[in-house]
């Protein structure tokens, strides 16, 4: 049987995803305050066959451009607006039976308690369709929304992190799969030698236990990442089951996957266990003319600024000190450094300057575009595939709910009729969709390297 490719949905909760000017484009619905909004996306994606559709997230406005608010509002650039993606992903899962949920959440900001109950409470009401895209957050105006002058340094969030995952597991784990006993003539609620304190006491991290959710569907959520940085890499061959990727250049792509599979060996993990998803745009026509128009149209919308404001955001450094018709500098951010390496690459290889990386980057966060007609964006797709550069790819939308709905529509069946992408649901989860197993609550340990002879 043909190797078949993974396909999620990518959200904000938000009035644009990727692309900056989607918001304004005059077919995108600005309905994004309602339920029926992300009801109406879910049921698409789903009839599309996606495994998961998944929610980024940030918990503040950015700031950081300017060293202010105003223009982040004034542009509606990434950041300026955000609904709670758990609350969002509740409604969808009452109106979705087989689609992944995913949501971000930090582990900078949060609690182990809350984060473990939280994703035990959805993934018992979604029936087992939940994941976690663990981030460590990357800006100071995050830290001053939960109280704290200053963000914690790079390497230290990756830290925190690893604990507060390795108290998550012990959290659901603290429940055994059959401690719930429910049986009406003996008056037995649960087992209580199945239902356990874990008393985890860290550097970062004091918890009691047990968990107040019982043991869900899957055990756990899966687990998310998009690692970019060599830190952040080394997290996810760690943790991650998927890992979303930001590269529009398909030897970064295949370099990224190499890594982060062969990392994956030094934590005793299978390798084919993390799936890698790259992140694209679809232009897509009647003809290649039609998709280019399409993507012209979509392109002459943006404004470099709106790009640099969330530039700075994910840095954590003003860009607006910089030159804009200047190539961009390497300066030191506290952001997410993998993103700015790879636009200091890419300024240095096509010899952009600041105000090209903004247009790119509110163009799509520097997600490559996909332009052409059904037949050729998979073709793009399958070439990407096959070459090993990804198990998977997260759809971003241009607009809402069009993008989706011509991408399952058009692209999809294609992709079907090449024995490329599932024509039903197999399972009822998002491991079943992944191909994953049953989900370990052992967290992974590196591997003692071998000795030479």
């Amino acid at each position: 049987m043909t190797k078949q490719l993974h396909l999620a949905g990518f959200l904000i909760a938000s009035h644009l995803t990727h692309s900056h000017p989607a918001w304004r484009h005059p077919l995108n619905d600005l309905n994004f305050l309602r339920p029926e909004f992300y009801q109406n996306l879910g049921r698409i994606l789903e009839r599309g066959k996606f495994d998961f559709v998944f929610f980024a997230d940030g918990l503040m406005i950015p700031s950081r451009y300017g060293a202010g608010i105003a223009d982040t509002l004034r542009y509606g650039s990434q950041g300026a607006a955000f609904l709670d993606p758990a609350f969002v992903v509740a409604t969808m899962a009452v109106a979705t039976e087989y689609i992944g949920l995913g949501i971000t959440r930090s582990t900078t900001y949060s609690a182990p308690f809350d984060l473990a109950r939280a994703f035990g409470s959805l993934d018992h009401l979604s029936r087992g369709r939940i994941a976690w895209n663990v981030v460590t957050s990357h800006n100071t105006a995050e830290a001053k929304n939960f109280g704290f002058e200053e963000h914690l340094e790079h390497e230290t969030r990756y830290d925190r992190a690893d604990e507060f995952i390795e108290v998550a597991y012990k959290l659901w784990d603290s429940w055994q799969e059959d401690a719930l006993v429910l049986d009406k003539e003996t008056g037995l609620f649960a087992d209580p030698t199945k239902v356990r304190h874990i008393n985890h006491e860290g550097r970062w991290f004091k918890s009691q236990g047990p968990l107040t959710v019982p043991r869900s569907p899957q055990g756990r959520p899966v687990i998310m990442q998009a690692g970019s940085s060599d830190r952040g890499k080394e997290f996810a061959a760690r943790w991650a089951e998927i890992l979303f990727e930001i590269d529009p250049t398909p030897e970064g792509r295949k370099a990224y996957y190499d890594d982060v599979k062969s990392r994956a060996v030094k934590y005793g993990r299978n390798p084919d266990d993390i799936k890698i998803f790259p992140a694209v745009i679809p232009f897509i026509g009647e003809t290649e003319a039609i998709a280019k128009e399409k993507q012209a149209f979509h392109n002459q919308l943006v404004d470099p600024i709106a790009g640099l404001i969330t530039l700075s955001s994910h840095m954590d450094y003003d860009f607006s000190q910089l030159p804009l018709d200047e190539p961009v500098k390497d300066v030191q951010v506290g952001g997410i450094r993998g993103l700015f390496e790879l636009a200091l690459r890419l300024s240095k290889k096509e010899g952009l300057t600041l105000r090209d990386i903004g247009r790119l980057y509110a163009e799509g966060i520097l997600l490559p575009h996909l332009v052409g007609t059904p037949t050729q964006i998979a073709d793009q797709l399958e070439e990407s595939f096959k070459n090993g550069e990804a198990d998977g790819f997260i759809i971003s939308a241009a607009y809402l709910p069009g993008a989706f709905e011509e991408f399952v529509e058009f692209v999809v069946p294609e992709l079907q009729r090449r024995g490329l992408f599932r024509k039903e649901y197999t399972g009822k989860t998002l491991r079943d969709h992944l191909g994953l197993g049953k989900a370990s609550l052992t967290p992974p340990v590196r591997q003692p390297e071998p000795v030479g002879i």
